[in-house]
């Protein structure tokens, strides 16, 4: 089994348990980002840790691109574990996500006005984005004070990441106000976030289920015969606009298509055209403009 390790206290605690768990089968990779000067010193420092527990460690170097750093540096991140994996011939790796992650990210989405599909908590077990590799999580039901008195008990010094409290990030800025709100119970919004994950799969198999019954073939496009609540409907769209060739439409967007076609009004998604039909609704390429 891989082991994703940042040096943080979260993913050390889960090395020193996979370590004690599945001994001589363990192996570990820290991503390093070059985000700051220390990453170098940090993942040699997990080098060092993962050679005393017996553990085989490699540092896998990437670049980013421009733009939203936080989503490409968890696209890269996923993208080089996943080679590192397959490379190494290891069924699957495992990340340290923990109930105080599943809490927050909850929270953060619920700021947003996110759907049941991005409220649902990351699963115990799923692929790496991208492969068929699989993807294991099992602090999901450890808190993060009790990783870190892990790695304390072990006498380790876990790298300290000046973004986890840095006030330009959401999360950060959620986690110091929840330190102060004892009132709210994290492993309980951590369950919800698991209650919202099986909604989600709830939901996908009823979609599947009504694509099968009501979707059909028409030239040039599909037909749709809406059997089935919004909120299934609403990802039928969203596949339909996928098989016709469009990136993954935005929810709001998605939702502005049901509710036009619902009082039967003629409406785009993209290069679609989606329009009222005497017996359900028809999704078409809009015509190419000549000049």
């Amino acid at each position: 089994m891989g082991v994703a390790v940042s040096g943080g206290p979260d993913s050390l605690a889960l090395l020193l348990l996979a370590a004690e768990a599945l001994p001589g089968r363990v192996a570990a990779a820290t991503v390093d980002h070059g985000l700051r000067p220390e990453s170098g010193s940090e993942a040699a420092m997990v080098t060092q840790v993962c050679a005393e527990l017996g553990v085989p460690h490699e540092i896998l170097k990437v670049t980013l691109s421009p733009g939203n750093i936080q989503a490409e540096a968890r696209a890269v991140r996923y993208a080089a574990l996943g080679a590192w994996a397959a490379g190494a011939g290891l069924d699957a790796v495992a990340t340290a996500h923990h109930a105080d992650d599943q809490a927050e990210t909850l929270l953060l989405r619920l700021n947003r006005g996110s759907g049941v599909a991005g409220l649902a908590g990351v699963r115990v077990r799923g692929n790496v984005p991208g492969s068929m590799l699989l993807l294991l999580r099992p602090l999901l039901d450890w808190r993060r004070s009790e990783l870190g008195a892990i790695v304390a008990a072990a006498g380790l010094v876990a790298v300290d990441d000046p973004s986890n409290a840095d006030p330009r990030f959401d999360r950060a800025r959620l986690r110091k106000h929840l330190a102060g709100a004892d009132w709210l119970d994290i492993p309980a919004i951590a369950a919800s976030a698991a209650h919202l994950a099986d909604a989600d799969v709830a939901l996908d198999w009823a979609a599947a289920r009504e694509w099968s019954e009501c979707v059909a073939p028409i030239p040039m496009g599909l037909a749709y015969r809406p059997q089935a609540p919004r909120a299934v409907a609403l990802r039928v769209i969203t596949r339909i606009a996928s098989e016709l060739g469009e990136q993954p439409p935005r929810g709001s967007a998605v939702a502005r298509v049901f509710d036009a076609l619902l009082v039967r009004q003629p409406v785009s998604l993209g290069a679609l055209v989606a329009r009222p039909g005497p017996d359900g609704w028809v999704f078409t390429k809009a015509p190419v403009r000549r000049n």
